[in-house]
């Protein structure tokens, strides 16, 4: 059986110059890089190589790039950092139920602490943020973060962020993107953002590794406390095998948006025999400016974990929704969002990637073919 991965936005095979890099790391750089000695020095070697690799890809000094275990934590750190005084009153968050769960539930997080008040911005069908709703939103009293993603990791819709990068500059309002998902995918990269997240293994690198890139004089403060690793934002020790990854997978993300805006066609062609093989199936997001690899489609009468296991069975690896909430018997908080309560519990994402074919587009449309064919359409309601 041949099998064929549509799921790059859960996670994207690592290049062979990454994997070729971190064995080299391994065997040569493996000393902690808080050491001093010439092993020490070796290992940080890597971890400033990657500082470097990183800051080039987003367009910034090396100097502004804290490094972390991924995007996760990155968020984490910057939506913190923004609400850390004890000393201050309770500021206003204002996000959306967009957003992957690695900022809303720091949000709720927050709320509950007492430390933030969130104020949650209006969706549109489309799947992307209210504008108007987001410029009343920043017109209340205290609002001290706005996080808003480039991508979203689910239906693939891009946010306008021109014109929220404008709303904060002209609010006076910290702002910060979660943009995972357009790094070497996307020109657009926020650069104008007080904060912004980074996870290699969403472009080609290792897991385990990611940044938070940050304008300077960006409110920050640690989530973890016992050591001064990254200027103490980020203690622990920095694995210069992973850094070696990142590095390979920064340089060659700055290479790539051309490649990924080409993978629009395949994208059209696999929607196209999607609604022939299934015509009651939508695209989710359809009328929003898409991200060119991710098809998002509901469908209706159908379960979205069942149709994924059965095309897993087929040979096709594709996803019910963020990888991060995999698992979980909840409907995607996107579509949620969107107001689809159908399109939440029937969706499949698929996520194409630079290494897709048409010929891999063939053979998911044949295994859906097939699994539609074996069970007649949609189980009754």
């Amino acid at each position: 059986m041949r099998r064929v991965y549509l799921d790059w936005n859960a996670t994207t095979p690592p290049l062979e110059t990454v994997v070729d890099a971190m064995r080299e790391a391994a065997r040569q750089s493996w000393g902690n890089p808080s050491s001093v000695h010439a092993f020490g020095r070796e290992a940080l070697a890597r971890v400033e190589d990657a500082r470097a690799a990183v800051a080039a890809l987003v367009q910034c000094d090396p100097r502004d790039v804290v490094l972390t275990s991924g995007a996760t934590e990155a968020n984490n750190l910057a939506i913190r950092g923004a609400f850390a005084s004890p000393h201050t009153a309770a500021g206003v968050l204002v996000t959306s139920r967009l957003e992957h769960p690695s900022v809303t539930r720091v949000a709720e997080a927050l709320e509950r602490e007492l430390r933030a008040r969130v104020r949650w911005v209006k969706v549109g069908s489309d799947g992307t943020i209210d504008l108007a709703d987001l410029e009343r939103a920043l017109e209340a009293p205290g609002v001290r973060l706005m996080a808003v993603q480039a991508v979203n990791q689910e239906t693939g819709a891009v946010q306008p962020l021109t014109e929220v990068v404008e709303l904060a500059r002209r609010s006076s309002v910290l702002l910060h993107v979660d943009a995972v998902q357009s790094f070497g995918r996307l020109e657009n990269v926020a650069e104008e953002a007080a904060t912004r997240s980074l996870a290699a293994h969403k472009m080609r690198g290792p897991k385990g590794i990611g940044a938070l890139i940050h304008r300077p004089g960006a409110p920050l403060a640690p989530v973890l406390v016992g050591g001064s690793q990254e200027r103490g934002l980020r203690p622990g020790t920095v694995d210069p095998v992973a850094a070696a990854g990142l590095a390979v997978a920064a340089r060659h993300a700055l290479t790539t948006p051309a490649r990924w805006s080409g993978l629009a066609s395949l994208r059209g062609a696999l929607e196209a025999g999607i609604l022939r093989l299934a015509p009651s199936a939508r695209i989710n997001a359809a009328m929003a400016q898409r991200a060119p690899h991710v098809a998002s489609v509901a469908f209706p009468g159908w379960a979205g974990p069942e149709l994924v296991a059965a095309l897993d069975l087929e040979g096709v690896a594709a996803s019910s929704g963020s990888a991060c909430s995999a698992g979980t018997a909840e409907p995607s908080a996107t579509l949620l969002a969107m107001g689809d309560v159908e399109a939440a519990r029937s969706t499949v994402r698929f996520s194409l990637g630079e290494d897709t074919t048409s010929e891999d587009i063939d053979v998911a449309l044949a295994a859906l073919a097939r699994i539609v064919r074996r069970v007649g359409g949609p189980p009754p309601q």
